[in-house]
């Protein structure tokens, strides 16, 4: 236990660094004050007993720097992974449980537009099991044998008389489905709610729960009052959804219901509204769940580590044990911090607990071993991964492949790749794709995707989007176009992964106010918004040539469409500014009413535009 202690000194630095963040907040004149009758007040680390769990003790021994309750306070990183910041959850960040929210608090995405815990896994939503994103399929009914074919057959019918329904609004195709189909179980509504979730559609999944719940087709329960809470934080923002959740009935008001709630603030990245609807719950005396304490620890992984402590001294008093899911942060948030001897010791102790790492955890590992210049630690855990015969953990495949590519190994690419390609399977297809992007084999990847072509002829606009993306990262304009025609041709729907694809395409090119023209009408489209990533590249573009109209004009947008005002969107505004020489009068305002605390890097730039700065030549003017 001592070692595991020792090897916490490396976060002290972050603790610095914090203190930092808070100093310059003081100068800014923005308050970071804890307002204690609203907040949690947990205990000082001296009050834990020594039989609690070792990995929470350790944890105490990084972060912990004084009596603190869960408020929002400065502390937004300053190392510079605001790239964490984007839209949605990844694997990573998907409670394996039948307990867990429902599977549209996944926000899927490929690897650039979400954060680097979907990096670190290697894959995007593909390679979910819904039946692992528990409210909707864990809660449903379990068919016999005998019916799971025929409510399969009706799922999808639903499903595809609304996604081919014509125009904004899909109740005359309800109305229709109704009269003409005799049954509309439970599971069918849910299954088809499933998809629209997948495929990003909420507006039309909103549509049908209200439906269902005007023409009364459904008796809700507490699952389908959290799913519509979901989809109308997801479409309206949070405000809309807490005013909806007071119309809910009392007894259909619990746990549910507001851990959905915490959910969306953290896919937000809302850090005072999440801490608000965490203590709301603490006050309701609503049980603590890892999986709510896990949300905690992933929103203050992106924004102030130091507050991990707090959170895990709560689950130790709570006596809430440590999910799988609980031990990945810690170890990512170790390897982010090139700590490779810490995040070894949080495995050892992860194994001690009886808590085995699962494919996901390797992959973070090998990850860090990769960014760590630690190449053979990271190639033992990928032949770890293999099983010693690949053939027989075909599953592994999709995650080896873009492993094996950051660390520069074509040849164990093409290995794994032959695998797979006698009878590849969709996801195994884009990850060779990718990895054979990574590695700059431009022909291979294209290979691949005439190989997808001919196996399955109708491709989807996440698996063109792959290929795209290729094409994007390595300029290579007229081939995206090209292959955006094909794909428009082929009749696919065009969704954001495509659209991020598109606008990396053209500002590469660049034809930024073409990019900007794509964005803009992909939201004016009303299905689903574009991810926060696609507005960022626009935005930074914009800022670079010190163009402040264009770029006020993109942080409006994003509020617009439903994305609350973050330090990176502040970056990227006050850095238009600076370039352009320009003074930012009421910037400080601005950002204090967007609960915005600096950090130090923020800070200078704010200096930079400061209109009221005293300087040595002012000084002498005045």
């Amino acid at each position: 236990m001592w070692a595991l202690r020792r090897a916490s000194n490396s976060f002290r630095c972050q603790v610095l660094g914090c203190k930092t963040a808070r100093a310059c907040c003081s100068k800014l004149d923005i308050s970071s004050s804890c307002i204690e009758d609203k907040t949690v007040i947990l205990q000082s680390p001296q009050a834990v007993s020594d039989g609690g769990l070792p990995i929470l003790r350790f944890y105490h021994s990084n972060f912990f720097t004084g009596r603190r309750g869960l408020s929002s306070q400065a502390g937004a990183k300053s190392n510079g992974e605001e790239d964490d910041l984007q839209e949605g959850f990844s694997e990573l960040e998907t409670p394996n449980s039948v307990d867990a929210m429902q599977e549209s608090i996944v926000e899927a995405g490929n690897e650039d537009e979400l954060m680097s815990e979907s990096e670190l896994s290697g894959h995007d939503d593909d390679i979910q099991d819904p039946a692992q994103n528990g409210l909707e399929l864990s809660e449903m009914e379990v068919d016999s044998s005998e019916k799971t074919a025929s409510k399969q057959r009706n799922s999808s019918k639903l499903f595809e008389a609304i996604i081919d329904a014509p125009g904004l609004s899909i109740n005359s195709v309800l109305d229709k489905y109704a009269e003409e189909e005799n049954e509309l179980s439970r599971n069918t509504i849910w299954t088809t709610m499933l998809l629209l979730r997948k495929r990003r559609m909420y507006g039309r999944a909103l549509q049908l729960s209200n439906w269902l719940e005007a023409n009364k087709r459904l008796d809700f329960v507490e699952r389908d009052y959290a799913s519509r809470v979901d989809l109308i934080a997801k479409l309206h923002g949070l405000q809309k959804a807490e005013t909806y959740i007071k119309k809910i009935p009392e007894s259909f008001r619990g746990e549910v219901i507001y851990r959905t709630l915490l959910a969306n603030c953290v896919a937000a990245t809302n850090l005072k509204k999440a801490e608000e609807v965490f203590n709301k719950m603490k006050e309701k005396e609503f049980p603590i769940t890892s999986f709510a304490c896990n949300q905690l620890l992933l929103l203050y992984k992106r924004l102030d580590k130091k507050k991990i402590a707090d959170v895990l001294l709560l689950m130790e008093k709570e006596n809430v044990k440590p999910s799988l899911f609980t031990y990945k942060l810690l170890i990512d948030t170790k390897g982010q911090s090139n700590d490779i001897t810490g995040m070894d010791q949080i495995v050892d102790t992860m194994k001690a607990e009886g808590v085995e790492p699962d494919i996901r955890t390797k992959a973070i590992l090998a990850k860090h071993y990769v960014s760590g210049g630690l190449k053979e630690k990271a190639e033992a855990i990928l032949k770890d991964m293999e099983g010693g015969n690949i053939k027989e953990h075909r599953w592994a495949c999709r995650v080896l492949l873009p492993l094996y590519a950051e660390l520069g190994k074509a040849d164990e690419v093409g290995r794994i790749w032959k695998v797979c390609e006698v009878k590849p399977q969709p996801a195994e297809c884009m990850a060779a794709i990718e990895a054979w992007g990574k590695l700059k084999k431009i022909e291979e990847a294209e290979a691949v995707f005439n190989r997808m072509l001919e196996t399955w002829k109708k491709l989807s606009s996440k698996q063109y989007s792959a290929l795209l993306k290729v094409y994007a990262n390595h300029k290579m304009v007229d081939k995206g176009k090209d292959l955006v025609k094909q794909m428009a041709d082929s009749g696919c729907r065009i969704g954001p992964l495509t659209w991020d694809a598109l606008v990396k395409l053209y500002v590469e090119g660049g034809e930024l106010e073409k990019a900007d023209s794509i964005l803009q009408k992909a939201a004016q489209q009303n299905q689903s918004k574009p991810l926060f990533n696609s507005y960022m590249l626009i935005m930074d573009q914009y800022a670079k040539r010190g163009d402040i109209h264009n770029t006020e004009k993109l942080f409006h947008r994003m509020r617009q469409v439903g994305y609350v005002a973050r330090l990176r969107q502040f970056q990227s505004l006050i850095q238009a500014y600076v370039n352009a020489k320009t003074p930012a009068y009421g910037i400080r305002e601005r950002m204090k009413a967007d609960n915005i605390f600096p950090n130090k890097a923020l800070a200078a730039q704010v200096a930079q535009v400061d209109a009221f700065r005293k300087t040595a030549v002012s000084d002498l003017l005045d």
